[in-house]
């Protein structure tokens, strides 16, 4: 099988070649050469934007494409429509953020998704991410029909994730000591490896799927406190958590999601957050690996960057002492 891949490396679209490559598939990386440019010397990478440079394409032919960072409709159809006859199936990398509400337990493809006030804007924000995705979503099941595969993955963690939503945690608790939590150790939590997502896609592409798969994890309810444990566990830290509550978080302006990573309030309003249904990506053969392992292999990459690495997610130490402080005074 020979695959086109729209980006390819970053962060899940790296996985998605070494998970082809394994595979002993054809990959052909179509990108604009600024994002680790010399990651796979060995896979043939066309320079490019698919707003200029999409006829660079037509005249090739591959089984699938997969668009892992399709973000405005307008700029999605140009390589929806460029490819149409020269791919057999496109595959979207949408997001869960598709859903305009999270007050329903157990979400499913089949539920409302977000809509567009003014589907003529462009600037993606936190309110406009979500819409936007639909809209390319549609641009791709308008175009391709059947032949469109659109995956709507939750939070996807692991090794070389920019955003370190995830990577935070492991870190913190390695370094042990007491470490601020936030809410309670029960609160419920969607999280999924990068791997196993890039698996799950090449596996839905290898048996010709069509349609929408919510894509998070695990197979099971994991809550907030088994998460911290567990990355405990595997970095053998002394690390003690001290849960704060909601009320204190809001008090003192700690942000839920980017200050907190991963952690949503359990409230009615998004009681399905983290209790998305998954069932039909199972199912079609998603799999999950091991938490530990999850924790263990992005200890062990994050530990790679340099010391003075800046982080785009957390809290700084010096803050988090601080809320310490006022958490026990």
């Amino acid at each position: 099988m020979n695959l086109l891949i729209i980006g390819g490396t970053k962060f899940l679209g790296r996985h998605l070649v070494d998970s082809a490559l394994a595979r002993g598939y054809g990959v052909t990386l179509f990108n604009r050469g600024k994002s680790n440019p010399n990651l796979f010397p060995q896979v043939e990478t066309i320079i490019g934007d698919r707003e200029h440079d999409i006829e660079k394409l037509v005249d090739r032919n591959w089984d699938a494409v997969i668009d892992t960072c399709g973000y405005v409709p307008r700029i999605v159809r140009f390589s929806a429509t460029g490819l149409e006859r020269s791919v057999k199936r496109y595959a979207f990398i949408s997001s869960i953020s598709a859903y305009p509400s999270f007050s329903k337990i157990g979400i499913d493809e089949f539920d409302p998704v977000a809509k567009m006030e003014h589907e003529s804007v462009e600037e993606i924000t936190g309110e406009t991410y979500g819409p936007l995705k639909v809209l390319c979503e549609k641009v791709t099941q308008e175009v391709y029909g059947e032949r469109g595969l659109l995956v709507r993955p939750g939070l996807i963690v692991g090794l070389n994730d920019p955003t370190d939503r995830f990577t935070y945690w492991p870190v913190r608790v390695a370094l042990g000591g007491k470490v601020l939590a936030p809410e309670k150790p029960d609160v419920p939590v969607q999280i999924i490896d990068v791997r196993d997502l890039a698996e799950f896609t090449i596996k839905l592409i290898e048996q010709n799927a069509s349609g929408i798969y919510n894509a998070t994890g695990p197979d099971y309810e994991l809550t907030l406190g088994a998460m911290l444990e567990t990355c405990k566990q595997v970095s053998g830290s002394d690390a003690s958590f001290k849960w704060a509550s909601v009320e204190f978080l809001n008090q003192n302006k700690v942000e839920a999601w980017s200050d907190m990573p991963v952690w949503v309030p359990d409230t009615a309003e998004d009681a399905g957050f983290s209790r998305v249904n998954i069932s039909k990506a199972i199912k079609a053969g998603l799999i999950f690996r091991p938490l530990e392992e999850t924790a263990r292999d992005t200890l062990a990459w994050a530990n790679t960057r340099p010391a003075d690495y800046e982080w785009r997610a957390g809290l700084k130490p010096e803050r988090e002492q601080e809320l310490l402080k006022l958490l026990n005074g």
